[in-house]
């Protein structure tokens, strides 16, 4: 089998890899799209030491053999995390916190750089008649925005500002304008920025700005979605008083930020990751939300789709019939 293997050191295109088999409770997936997400260029830079297996975890397949035979040639998209199903966050909805979960294409799991994975069927989802497998490859990035709204009460009248001019800034900006958000998008780039046009007030943030910016113009809200170290820094400068940061970002490395910032102007920060598939799978059903182009590549062509400045970059490994 074809796919992408990271050795906990290094990445590296074969095509000598075993055939997974499914266990009990899971189901063979044949993947036909897979995107590249930030998280995965972070493996690569040590964000998961310990991981040993097939890479990535956005995708969009059908179901070749099931434990469940509901599931059998149906196209479906996929959770990350799979729980132990009787420890106390398992049993309370929080499967995705579970302390022995396994997390495809990252922990204990191989994902989805692959011609095909193995998953749990529990966290399968149908992609609705209407919507095309390379539209649902985006449902696990806008699931993860979705998690805002189902964590915090977003006020319509609350100023928002959002860092970060990427994918997952763009499909959280595209929720938080459904809630007719006063919203700001912060990045360093001005050709991603443009792909916001309509959704809010855009601002590149460029280095003569870097040391100015929160003097003047703050947000009751911050959204931290940049994937830098320093997203935390520039949230911290952004936000009011009893204001609240989101964090989205995921990286490998510390942050060195004066805490004592957040406690004397009584900052809630809230950390934020996976959110709802099947909410999510309805928007794009319904179309309303937009979707960012995705530049596909062969597995072969990994190390150009990782480096790829596309606004995303993703992988066509078979053919839609």
């Amino acid at each position: 089998m074809k796919g992408i293997y990271f050795d906990k050191k290094n990445a590296a295109y074969r095509e000598d890899l075993p055939m997974p088999s499914p266990g009990e409770g899971e189901s063979l997936i044949k993947i036909f799209y897979a995107g590249v997400c930030n998280t995965d260029r972070e493996v690569l830079k040590g964000y998961r030491p310990d991981f040993k297996g097939v890479m990535g975890h956005e995708f969009a397949g059908i179901v070749e053999s099931s434990s469940d035979p509901f599931w059998v040639g149906r196209r479906v998209v996929g959770e990350l995390n799979a729980g132990c199903g009787h420890c106390i966050y398992c049993r309370t909805g929080r499967e995705k916190h579970c302390l022995e979960r396994k997390v495809i294409g990252m922990d204990g799991k191989d994902g989805c750089f692959a011609e095909y994975m193995t998953l749990a069927t529990h966290l399968l989802h149908e992609v609705p008649s209407r919507l095309s497998m390379k539209e649902a490859l985006l449902t696990e990035p806008l699931a993860a925005a979705l998690e805002i709204p189902k964590q915090v009460f977003l006020d319509p009248d609350t100023e928002i500002a959002l860092i970060g001019d990427g994918r997952l800034a763009y499909l959280i900006a595209s929720v938080l304008q459904l809630y007719g958000a006063d919203l700001t998008i912060i990045g360093k780039h001005p050709g991603k920025l443009e792909q916001f046009e309509g959704m809010g007030r855009t601002r590149t943030l460029g280095d003569s700005e870097a040391g100015k910016i929160g003097e003047t113009d703050t947000f009751e809200l911050v959204v931290e979605a940049s994937g830098s170290p320093s997203g935390l820094e520039l949230a911290s400068r952004l936000v009011r008083r009893q204001g609240m940061i989101v964090l989205k970002s995921t990286y490998a490395g510390t942050v060195n930020v004066d805490m004592s910032r957040f406690v004397v102007n009584e900052v809630t920060i809230k950390g934020s990751r996976c959110g709802p598939f099947k909410p999510a799978l309805r928007l794009l059903d319904k179309g309303l939300v937009k979707l960012p182009p995705v530049e596909f590549y062969g597995l072969e062509d990994w190390e150009t789709a990782f480096g790829s400045k596309a606004f995303k970059a993703g992988f066509l490994v078979a053919e839609e019939s």
